[in-house]
């Protein structure tokens, strides 16, 4: 986990704790006894709205609890739930940043979710993004980050990898409702279906 140092027994103080509200799980992975959990946040300054990405180790030291404050544990996330986070300002310099997780709490259990159809205009492997949209208008463009948990299916239903779709492909997107700002919006894809 690059640099990372998160096997501290302790909270540090609490000036050394970010806050993320309303964050948005968008991938969920387990190495060994710890897990990662990647969420996305607004963080919002003076000047503008910016969305931050971030992952989180979670360990056994991690307190996960519901919205009224039941307990939960690391196998009762699922990507698309709301979450309210509590972790380390100390983070890797990798991209995404990974910092340790001291309380997730859920806020909202499964996100809201959006459709979209259109035209593959392109599939970026190196990145996991899928590209759709008029190709002469940009504003009609959207950017799809496909995660692990993003299941693709072809015309028939069947399973495909990111690989296998095509440019010129007519898809469905069931997606996340938050996108960011940029041109084109970036948001989460749920599940493309081929059409």
């Amino acid at each position: 986990m690059d640099d990372l140092i998160y096997n501290q027994r302790f909270w540090p103080d609490r000036g050394n704790v970010m806050r993320a509200e309303d964050a948005v799980i968008e991938n969920i992975s387990m190495d060994n006894r710890t897990g990662f959990v990647t969420i996305s946040y607004r963080d919002t300054n003076d000047y503008c709205m910016n969305e931050q990405v971030v992952v989180l180790a979670v360990d056994r030291d991690t307190v996960i609890r519901d919205a009224f404050g039941n307990p939960m544990s690391f196998r009762d996330l699922r990507q698309g739930m709301t979450v309210d986070a509590e972790f380390s300002a100390m983070m890797t310099r990798s991209m995404p940043p990974q910092s340790r997780a001291y309380r997730i709490t859920v806020v909202n259990r499964m996100e809201e979710t959006h459709v979209t159809e259109g035209m593959v205009l392109d599939v970026d492997l190196n990145n996991r993004f899928l590209y759709t949209g008029n190709p002469n208008d940009i504003y009609s463009q959207i950017r799809f980050v496909i995660t692990d948990s993003t299941v693709i299916r072809d015309r028939r239903g069947r399973q495909i990898r990111l690989r296998d779709l095509r440019i010129g492909d007519f898809v469905r997107v069931i997606h996340a409702t938050f996108m960011t700002m940029s041109i084109p919006p970036q948001t989460t894809a749920f599940e493309v279906q081929v059409l």
